[in-house]
Parts: structure tokens; sequence; C-alpha cells
């Protein structure tokens, strides 16, 4: 009888110790509704960086290995223009932060961290990308274009108006995976196109999600900021567009992968090596 009760412990203990299988990841922000649109691209020559971001939330650790977005190319711009692609992860303020802010923005709960916490570049080969023509003609209502980002208290603009253009996806492939640990994160892409005067607009999505999208709590609404105001970030909506009733903005974007398998804690290697051990004195007792 003693013995069968070991034995179950360490069955126990071992199925526990097994490591559960990967488990595929999707995240889907929603369909693109033609409410807004940002500019979004890195630091290049003759050009200053804009950084526009969206929150993503994930349950368990996970590997991120390909990334789509969606957003327009201005007139002047087709896909071949197209010349570098990052994409960048940064966690919630106050990590990777410092605190106190500088109080150059209204505030800074719930926005991006100042610094992201890692990033992929094609320019470095971290990442390769495609891109593909979803509608020759699309329209966003309202915009934040270059040189419509302020400090404090001049960042409500209402906005630089009605855009148009080319709506294209970018799917981009990383060489090397993110790997996140279960939390909050926002996904800041990045476009960089050929062309004196061209940029990027990152296309919003519903708010709130709504499928075929992934909907999740808390759901942030969109940040934005500009080397000029770097390290901090204005809500796109609540600061930068403004009204009596700011508008709140998701922007359009996936992210596929798998989650990585929990490693076993110590107490249930511990759990089987004790019932191991005590079924080798009791056989040795027996002798």
């Amino acid at each position: 009888m003693i013995q069968r009760v070991l034995c179950a412990i360490v069955v126990t203990g071992a199925i526990c110790a097994a490591p559960a299988a990967a488990a595929p990841f999707t995240f889907n922000n929603g369909n693109v509704d033609g409410r807004f649109a940002t500019a979004t691209r890195p630091d290049v020559v003759g050009q200053f960086e804009i950084e526009s971001a969206d929150d993503f939330v994930l349950g368990d650790e996970t590997r991120i290995g390909s990334a789509s977005f969606i957003g327009l190319l201005p007139a002047g711009a087709t896909i071949g223009s197209i010349s570098e692609v990052v994409v960048e992860i940064y966690r919630v303020f106050p990590l990777d932060s410092t605190v106190p802010p500088s109080g150059r923005v209204p505030t800074r709960t719930n926005s991006p961290s100042d610094v992201a916490l890692d990033s992929r570049d094609s320019a470095a080969a971290s990442l390769t990308f495609s891109a593909s023509v979803l509608s020759g003609s699309f329209s966003a209502a309202n915009s934040i274009l270059p040189g419509g980002i302020h400090a404090s208290p001049n960042q409500t603009t209402g906005g630089s108006g009605a855009v148009s253009g080319e709506e294209v996806q970018i799917d981009a492939t990383l060489s090397t995976p993110f790997d996140l640990a279960a939390g909050h994160y926002f996904f800041v892409p990045q476009v960089s196109l050929s062309g004196a005067g061209l940029s990027f607009l990152w296309l919003s999505s519903v708010r709130p999600i709504v499928a075929p999208g992934t909907p999740f709590t808390p759901d942030l609404q969109a940040w934005v900021r500009d080397a000029a105001l770097d390290p901090d970030w204005l809500r796109a909506g609540t600061d930068v567009v403004g009204g009596s009733t700011p508008p709140t903005f998701n922007l359009a974007f996936s992210l596929a992968g798998e989650t990585i398998p929990a490693v076993p804690e110590p107490e249930t290697w511990a759990l089987m090596l004790a019932g191991l051990a005590a079924i080798g004195f009791q056989r040795r007792g027996r002798s």
C-alpha cells in the first residue's frame, strides 16, 4: 500500500514536471475603420523620427515571430518606395523610464515607456518584409502628420485633417523572434519611404475591438511622439485631436507566434525526487 502511494507521488510529480506543448499565438487589433491615420517613420538622414504606438496584452510568455500592420502610402509613393521597416516593442510607463517624467505632456499614465524594450530592423537584417496593396484609394477622416506633434500646453491641434492614398498591408517576419514575458506591451512599427517629404501613415482600427479582432482589457488608446517630444508621449485622440468629446483610437495590426511552455517549478521536481527516494529506501529496507 505504501509503495502504491509513493508511486502515485512520483507519477503526479512527473506529470506536473512535464512542460506543456507550445501553442499557436495570434492577436488581431481589429479591422481598419477609416477614422484616423498617424505618421510613423524611423530616424533617417533628412527626416526626424516619429513613433506611433498601440497596445496588446500577453497572458503567457510568448515568442512573436511575425507582425502585420495596415497603413497609407501618400501620393507619390508606391510599394517600391518602402526602403526600411522597423518593429519595436515598448512596455508601459513607468517601466524603462525616468520617474518623475519631464512634465511636457498632460499625462504619462498608461503611455509607452521612455525607451524601447526590444526592436527589429530590416536595415540590420533582423527582419524581412513584404507589402501588398489592399485598395488603390483609401481615405482617413483625420490624421497626425509630421509637424503636428507639440509639447504642452500646445498639444491640442485638432489633428492634421483628412488624408488619402493607397491602402497597404506590410508583413514583417522576424529573423530573431521577440521573447516576451506575460504582460502589457505597445507595438510600434516604423516605415521609411524613399522620396523627399513622404511619410507612411498607420491607419486606425475599431475601438473597442470586436470580431474578428482579439478583445482584451484594458485596451489603451494610441500614443504618438516625435524626436522633439522624446522621451514623452501624447495620446493621439485625447491630447492631439482633442475637442469637447475627444476621440480615442486603436491602430490596425496583428501578431503571430507561439506560447512558450512553462518551466516546472522547483517544488514539482522536489516532489518527484522525494517520492523516488522514498521508494528506494523502502526497497532497500525490505532487502
